[in-house]
């Protein structure tokens, strides 16, 4: 057993029982009760004092085939702050500009920060439409009130941000395959370097208009098995959207890119679970061993996983549509042994990642110990039935292709 797997075991799974009952879904009054140590239940969020300042400089919109993800932003952002004394004030949409924070602000300190990746697109018809936003803001409040920052009515804010997009709707592409890239952010913003719960804290939304992830088409990707840095542990903090997880993150990935690696895929423990392929859900496709049955497998939400939107929604689109087909699902722990045993017997079909940037990422090998894990595709193949199924079928409800429930439509 490696060193570090020693100190994960001896030190991190310890908290176990913590992780369990954290990483549960939890009720409104539980957030309530949660985040009531930090925040007295005073004014929520009130969509009815929207107040909305247009800029005086709009800006020029930029061709769909020159966006970059996350460079160009929209003219105005949605923002509410919220104090100890006083709970949620009035919500504003001002021009887009700079946040003017004391240099001892808390966010800086000590990592009071959480958001969520969400998406707004224009069907034929040219309507406005979200996918899924409560599930947005339900893990939202779940982050924030792990962090001591206040929680809030996801309702409310999700009108408000409606309210934001039709602002701002002349930046999503009217064209399928892009989008208007949706980034909530909740920041402590009491100025002190004394570590407490934020007496103060803002609430923002800024936006991107965005391509495809794949301009040029699916483009399966490879993977560097890692073992000698831990994403995320039992007891902590890696099923919750908090911006302290995420540049931890960067180094490994560097390293994994500099043998030749786009992401890494994040093993735990001397197990060696298989839990996360960069900031992305992990979806593997096999033929099972013991049955002979096809079986879509995911790792469990056990306090480790992000609660993944889109990995939600591959689960029940999965279950809908794949088990009447005489496919398995299963979130279970999957051993990166086991994966490997299942692409040397031919019984690994297609490996892909979920998530809301790309919708799907199929993977095209895993390194393993210094040897390659084909992951099902054929050279000439960039992505796997399933994860292309995946995509087409999100895809028609979020573009309305699909009347369905997990589509928002902005009015």
């Amino acid at each position: 057993m490696r060193a570090s797997h020693q100190f994960v075991r001896s030190n991190l799974l310890r908290s176990h029982a913590a992780a369990k009952y954290l990483s549960q879904p939890r009720s409104a009054s539980w957030q309530r009760s949660y985040s009531s140590q930090a925040a007295p239940a005073l004014s929520g969020i009130d969509p009815s004092k929207l107040s909305i300042t247009p800029t005086t400089t709009p800006k020029e919109l930029t061709p769909n085939k020159e966006l970059v993800f996350g460079k160009t932003f929209t003219d105005h952002m949605l923002s509410i702050e919220w104090t100890a004394s006083k709970g949620w004030l009035a919500p504003r949409i001002t021009p887009y500009q700079a946040l003017n924070l004391d240099p001892a602000t808390c966010v800086l300190h000590y990592a009071f920060t959480c958001f969520e990746g969400m998406k707004a697109y224009k069907d034929k018809e040219g309507r406005i439409r979200l996918f899924r936003p409560d599930k947005n803001m339900e893990r939202l409040n779940q982050s924030a009130a792990r962090i001591a920052l206040p929680t809030f009515d996801g309702e409310a804010f999700t009108k408000l941000i409606a309210e934001f997009v039709k602002k701002d709707g002349r930046f999503i592409p009217n064209e399928k395959g892009y989008s208007l890239y949706l980034r909530p952010t909740l920041i402590g913003t009491q100025p002190t370097i004394g570590i407490s719960a934020p007496g103060s804290a803002l609430l923002y939304v800024i936006a991107s208009p965005v391509g495809p992830y794949y301009p040029t088409g699916f483009k399966a990707v490879s993977l560097e098995a890692t073992d000698y840095a831990v994403r995320a542990w039992p007891g902590g903090v890696g099923d919750k959207k908090l911006g302290a997880n995420y540049a931890p993150c960067i180094v490994p990935q560097q390293e994994a890119a500099s043998r030749g690696y786009q992401q890494n895929l994040w093993l735990f423990g001397e197990e060696e679970y298989v839990t996360e392929v960069g900031t992305m859900n992990l979806f593997m496709a096999i033929k099972n061993k013991e049955t002979g049955q096809n079986e879509l497998l995911t790792a469990p939400l056990d306090g480790t996983i992000l609660r993944g939107v889109t990995r939600d929604s591959v689960l029940a689109l999965a279950r809908e549509r794949l088990v009447p087909e005489g496919w398995a699902v299963s979130e279970r722990k999957v051993r990166m042994s086991e994966l490997a045993e299942a692409s040397a017997d031919g019984r690994l079909i297609e490996v892909f990642g979920a998530g809301t940037a790309a919708i799907v990422s199929p993977v095209r090998n895993i390194s393993y110990k210094g040897k390659p894990v084909n992951c099902g595709l054929k050279d000439h193949e960039e992505t796997g039935e399933i994860a292309l199924r995946m995509k087409n079928w999100i895809e028609g409800i979020q573009y309305g292709e699909e009347e369905h429930e997990w589509s928002y439509l902005v009015e």
